[in-house]
């Protein structure tokens, strides 16, 4: 027997699952922890905690500021689309769960196990 919870989920997730896997949906999902990801990196890096790597951004060349910024940009957007999809990807997963222990007789054993 399933849970009101679980049949609450299922019936949520029958109604949005492929709504939730369309890329613009995903920004929402992963932004918050790439920005968080990206900002310490760069809190850390420009504090001054390492002075060797300040010089070394400062003073070389204008190319590695630019190297630093797609590099971070590059992050967010690996973020973004690997959480989502990480996410998605365990919802679906619960959800098959739920409608293959949803659609077993109830006086049935599973032999599979």
């Amino acid at each position: 027997m399933l849970t009101s919870e679980e049949k609450g989920f299922m019936e949520y997730w029958a109604h949005h699952r492929l709504q939730k896997q369309k890329a613009f949906k995903q920004l929402y999902v992963g932004l918050p922890l790439a920005l968080a990801l990206v900002g310490g990196i760069a809190v850390t890096l420009f504090s001054g905690w390492y002075t060797r790597a300040q010089m070394v951004l400062f003073r070389e060349s204008a190319s590695l500021i630019i190297v630093l910024l797609v590099a971070a940009v590059a992050m967010t957007i690996f973020m973004i689309l690997f959480s989502a999809r990480h996410r998605w990807d365990l919802n679906e997963q619960r959800y098959q769960e739920l409608m293959q222990r949803n659609n077993e007789e109830p006086g049935q054993k599973n032999t599979d196990q």
